[in-house]
């Protein structure tokens, strides 16, 4: 199943965007996908979503390996462009639909590269191992004592992001950026399941900044 979504306010008249020339975006909305499905809303450009579910093994099916070997979602297709991993994404669409989102000195590239990278490597395991152990498994698959541990191990990460923010607003420069965005759409869950903010209120200030996007509430509003 696929949903079509226009650019906000609708095509100038007389335009028209052909479906084929989409780009699209493989996944559901509460998964990483929902990552990309931001950074479209961002940028402004149309794009198809395309239902693709690892709950009920969609991500193992041969089409779907074609476009992402690692059967894993999301993934990506712009034209002749394949692309997975939900980092890599945003980095290419903030760069290609260039709407402010792409840091505007080498140096705040790198920090975007750095950050993308961190949320990924330093804070989402703690994330989501609290969140599959508190919500998602199964009753008598959970273990409260993985998602206790998993809260111990967040307050490092969030603390690193904390002074990061120490006497600024965003992570790459003096405006939102992909980085904002890459690293909000990680510690954006954390409330969900119950991980403490409060040791860490530059976090927090900055976190309530990125969640009052309106992108993103066009984003979850699709889901």
């Amino acid at each position: 199943m696929a949903a079509a979504y226009p650019l906000v306010g609708g095509a100038a008249d007389g335009a028209h965007v052909e479906e084929d020339s989409m780009i699209k975006v493989y996944g559901v909305p509460m998964s990483r996908a929902m990552r990309a499905l931001w950074m479209l809303e961002e940028v402004g450009e149309p794009y198809e979503l395309v239902t693709v579910n690892f709950a009920d093994g969609g991500t193992r099916k041969p089409d779907f390996l074609k476009i992402n070997p690692n059967g894993h979602i999301p993934a990506l297709q712009d034209g002749d462009v394949t692309l997975f991993e939900s980092m890599a994404i945003n980095l290419y669409l903030a760069r290609k639909y260039d709407k402010g989102l792409w840091p505007k000195s080498t140096a705040d590239e790198g920090r975007a590269f750095q950050w993308s990278l961190w949320a990924m490597t330093e804070l989402e395991e703690p994330v989501i191992t609290a969140l599959l152990h508190r919500m998602f498994l199964p009753a008598a698959q959970r273990d409260a004592q993985k998602a206790d541990d998993a809260a111990v191990r967040f307050q490092t990460p969030l603390a690193v992001l904390n002074g990061a923010l120490a006497g600024r607003d965003w992570l790459a420069g003096k405006t939102f950026t992909v980085a904002d965005l890459n690293v909000a759409s990680v510690l954006g869950i954390a409330p969900m399941c119950g991980l403490d903010l409060t040791t860490a209120p530059n976090a927090q200030r900055w976190l309530q900044a990125c969640n009052a996007r309106p992108a993103l509430a066009r984003a979850q509003a699709r889901t």
